[in-house]
């Protein structure tokens, strides 16, 4: 009897002394980085504060939202995947940027497949826009004006070999004009500048024509259909030019990244996305509502990079 209750009595102090120590290492169990490769005030920015408060209360951790732009985004993650691989360092990504940075840079810190892809969760169209008192009423003009006058439209927006930029060069190369491309570093800087009229043309997020749609004129857009919040522009398809564009969001981990981790981070991620609330902002202010598992984003930027590389190869010609 007093063998059995000893027994009992070792087992219960083992729990005791272990338990807390399961607990403390159940994931996350500290604070996590989450990097922006963009400015303040732009897409991934405004979508990181948003998931912000969502994930610190299902996670149970703080999240600790620290930026780092420039490169069309490749600094930022030449960083990410330098990063101690322990689930607690995590940077937005951006589609098609992570693919074009390595595919065009040739050096860009990284390679698009050290990234551990965690979910996409949003995205926008890009729309060519000019101001509502610019020259050009109408693609065709636009069009009719830079083939007799090549470069002297100057054009901008976010980054160099990222989404707009692609976009760019795509619609350019359809049309069979050359204008000026000046990139900045990251859409709100890009934004700022097209609206002080430092540059005529951008080639800009749907969340950003939007919010500035009484002082813009909204060209074209990217989207297959046309986007409810401008039902009276044309789709680029729609005027001849064989083309869409948009920019997806995600999060991603370094290389190695703790598969606990990224079932955690994932589940999160879709669960914000999938909030009433969450969806009804995202529409109401011009962004698009995407649910990538890991699986699923892995696949996309494979489909992606696929799709991608002619068309660079094309653009340098």
């Amino acid at each position: 009897m007093k063998k059995a209750l000893f027994t009992i009595f070792v087992f219960l102090c083992v729990c005791a002394f272990t338990m807390p120590a399961m607990a403390a290492d159940k994931y996350p169990s500290r604070p996590i980085t989450y990097q922006v490769a963009f400015p303040p005030g732009g897409q991934s920015d405004l979508e990181a504060r948003r998931q912000q408060p969502y994930l610190e209360k299902i996670l149970g951790q703080k999240v600790i939202i620290q930026y780092k732009p420039g490169g069309g985004g490749s600094i930022c993650w030449a960083d990410l995947v330098k990063q101690k691989p322990d689930g607690y360092f995590v940077a937005g990504f951006n589609v098609p940027h992570i693919v074009l940075q390595p595919l065009a840079r040739g050096n860009a810190g990284y390679e698009t497949d050290q990234l551990t892809p965690i979910a996409i969760f949003q995205a926008t169209a890009l729309g060519l826009a000019v101001m509502k008192d610019s020259r050009f009423k109408t693609i065709k003009d636009l069009v009719e004006f830079a083939k007799k006058h090549p470069g002297e439209v100057v054009a901008g927006g976010s980054g160099t070999w990222s989404g707009p930029h692609l976009a760019f060069l795509q619609f350019c190369t359809l049309a069979g004009i050359e204008m000026t491309w000046i990139p900045y570093k990251g859409a709100a800087p890009g934004v700022a500048a097209f609206l002080g009229k430092h540059i005529e043309i951008t080639l800009a997020n749907s969340n950003d024509l939007v919010s500035h749609k009484d002082k813009i004129r909204v060209l074209a857009m990217g989207t297959e259909e046309r986007f409810k919040h401008f039902p009276d522009t044309p789709t680029f398809q729609e005027l001849g030019y064989d083309m869409t564009a948009s920019v997806d969001r995600g999060l991603a981990g370094p290389p190695g990244f703790p598969e606990e981790a990224v079932k955690v981070l994932e589940k999160a991620c879709l669960d914000i996305a999938s909030k009433p609330e969450v969806v009804a902002a995202l529409e109401r202010d011009g962004f698009v509502v995407r649910k990538m598992n890991a699986a699923q984003t892995k696949a996309y930027i494979e489909k992606k990079k696929a799709q991608l590389l002619p068309i660079l190869k094309a653009s340098k010609k």
